[in-house]
C-alpha cells in the first residue's frame, strides 16, 4: 500500500529536485519517492549486514580465515 506525506524543502532543493527528476523524465514526486524508497532500503541492508556480522563475524572468520596475501583480495 502506498502512502503518502508532505514535507517541507527549500526552493533551492526543490529546484535541484526537479532538474534530477527531468533527467529522468518523471515527476518530481515521484522521483523523490524513489530517492527516499532507495535510501531506506540501502540502511535496511547496511542494518542486517552489520547485525549478520556481529552474530556470525567470528565464526565466519574462523571456518574460511583471512586472505594470505594481496592477490588472495582479487580472487
Amino acid at each position: 500500500m502506498a502512502r503518502e506525506i508532505r514535507i517541507e524543502i527549500s526552493d533551492e532543493a526543490y529546484e535541484a529536485l526537479e532538474r534530477a527528476a527531468a533527467e529522468k523524465h518523471v515527476p518530481a514526486e515521484d522521483y523523490a519517492g524513489r530517492v527516499l524508497d532507495a535510501d531506506l532500503t540501502r540502511t535496511r541492508f547496511l542494518e542486517g549486514a552489520r547485525s549478520f556480522v556481529a552474530q556470525h563475524g567470528k565464526a565466519f572468520g574462523e571456518h574460511f580465515g583471512r586472505p594470505t596475501s594481496p592477490s588472495a583480495d582479487a580472487a
